[in-house]
């Protein structure tokens, strides 16, 4: 089914394109029934709404039920934009909360598939309460640790985005959908009209992914592996070293060396890189170019990655990475990675919203620590660099889920503290961390360039001091 089609595809179709051949059972709330013209007695509503029906062939803008997504089965709710442009009224809000808790009954994730141009104005404040309805179901079934998906069609406006579609843990998108909260009619005649579709609000960080209509069924199915529901999830294993580009000696395999060893061994005998003897050689190699980098790491350790993008603030960082991904054991991992940049108060929003995700739902967190310190420019100060680190080092600080970090590069400071797991670091061979980079101690402290190296060696940042000084708990060689 072609993109634009599976956009303004029905309430059925939509859900068909998921389910296929498995098959979708329909629910029902008991229907209230509504007085004369609805709650307002707006004249001509009873008219509007059984054309609405007899066009649709539906009495509601909304059908739910259970269905199977992949090998997974989920409570869906799916829009029908043909039926009052899928607007909310008290009905609708019936069976949405009736929706979630059915999802929160049978412990099963909520996919919901909008597409509404917002709360329907004949039925006045009565409709507009009803964002309150789905606000608090949504957040029981949140506190039940249940996954939430929304995948946005076009169009999604309004309420209807502001709580089912952006409320939701993960936003997936339709190539080409309207996607904001003012919808056409409503907003500024001069407004930019990129800001409103699927693809701004990428650019933006309020989606996760823009999905076309072929790939939506197996995405939507490997989010539902990797979200869950699960129990009893054993801590992320600690990544294998990966060897540095055009080092000569050879490919290092995931084995810790103790503190004060001169090399690491590798599994089939290839040889590791030994330790660096100073602090300034241990600085050097860090800020290698040839040294593997965040993308090669999780590429080497994930067999399937399902990003999670932007801050939900306006804003992205490209240097951080974030996610939940899938190892080819079948285990789901949430990973939060630097990429050896100055990470952005984005960066770090981010990464708090996704260690709390993984935490509600029970999923272990790998971090992967490299970069020479949090952003220090006047933009990162005014957007917030400050309140961004401390709610990370919170996320991390409250996480009851194991989380694991490895230190693969630069560990810089406090920007690079944020996102380590307290007693359960491990630093590789080509790594340091410290209290701050050499370069900017001594200036503190008043020295000349020519003895940044000298400072670097009293910080003891090497990987063996780390182990030594209690931080880092081993060596990955």
């Amino acid at each position: 089914m072609p993109d634009a089609d599976s956009a303004r595809a029905t309430a059925r179709e939509a859900i068909a394109l998921l389910t296929g051949a498995a098959g979708f059972t329909e629910h029902r709330s008991p229907p209230r029934p509504l007085p004369p013209d609805g709650p307002l007695g707006w004249a001509g509503y009873d008219a509007a709404r059984e054309r609405a029906s007899a066009r649709t062939g539906e009495e509601e803008s909304v059908v739910y039920g259970t269905g199977v997504v992949g090998d997974r089965a989920c409570v869906l709710i799916s829009f029908e934009f043909g039926f009052l442009g899928g607007s909310l009224g008290r009905n609708t809000g019936d069976r949405l909360a009736a929706a979630y808790e059915l999802a929160l009954t049978r412990r099963l994730p909520l996919l919901a598939l909008v597409a509404t141009g917002g709360s329907r104005m004949q039925e006045g404040m009565v409709a507009l309460a009803q964002l309150q309805r789905v606000a608090a179901a949504s957040t029981r079934l949140r506190a039940a640790g249940l996954p939430q998906i929304a995948v946005v069609r076009d169009p999604t406006t309004g309420g209807g985005w502001a709580t089912v579609g952006a409320g939701a843990d993960v936003v997936l998108a339709l190539p080409g959908a309207q996607v904001g909260f003012a919808g056409s009619r409503v907003r500024p005649p001069d407004a930019d009209p990129y800001a409103y579709s699927a693809e701004g609000q990428f650019a933006a960080g309020q989606v996760d992914a823009v999905v076309p209509a072929d790939a939506l069924a197996a995405t939507v199915t490997q989010w539902l592996r990797a979200l869950g529901p699960h129990e009893d999830l054993p801590a992320a294993p600690v990544p294998r070293a990966l060897p540095t580009a055009g080092a000569g000696t050879g490919s290092a395999a995931g084995v810790g060396t103790t503190a004060g060893a001169g090399t690491g061994s590798a599994a089939g005998g290839g040889a590791v890189a030994p330790l660096p003897g100073t602090g300034r050689e241990a600085v050097a190699r860090a800020r290698d170019p040839r040294r593997p980098r965040a993308e090669a790491y999780l590429a080497d350790y994930f067999a399937v990655r399902l990003p999670l993008h932007g801050d939900r603030s306006g804003a992205t960082d490209p240097g951080l990475l974030c996610g939940l991904g899938l190892r080819a054991d079948g285990q789901p991992v949430a990973y939060v990675a630097q990429c050896g940049t100055p990470t952005r108060p984005a960066g770090y929003r981010a990464a708090a919203r996704t260690i709390r995700l993984a935490d509600r739902l029970g999923v272990p967190v790998l971090t992967l620590v490299d970069t020479p310190g949090a952003a220090n420019d006047a933009e990162a100060e005014r957007t917030g660099a400050g309140a961004a680190i401390a709610d990370t080092f919170a996320a991390i600080a409250a996480a009851r889920v194991p989380v694991t970090t490895l230190v693969i590069g630069e560990g810089g400071s406090g920007g690079a503290l944020a996102l380590a797991a307290p007693e359960n670091t491990h630093v590789t061979v080509d790594s340091y961390f410290s209290v701050i980079a050499p370069e900017p101690a001594a200036a503190i402290l008043k020295r000349p360039p020519s003895e940044t190296g000298a400072t670097a060696d009293q910080l003891r940042l090497r990987p063996q001091d780390l182990v030594d000084l209690g931080f880092a708990l081993s060596i990955v060689g």
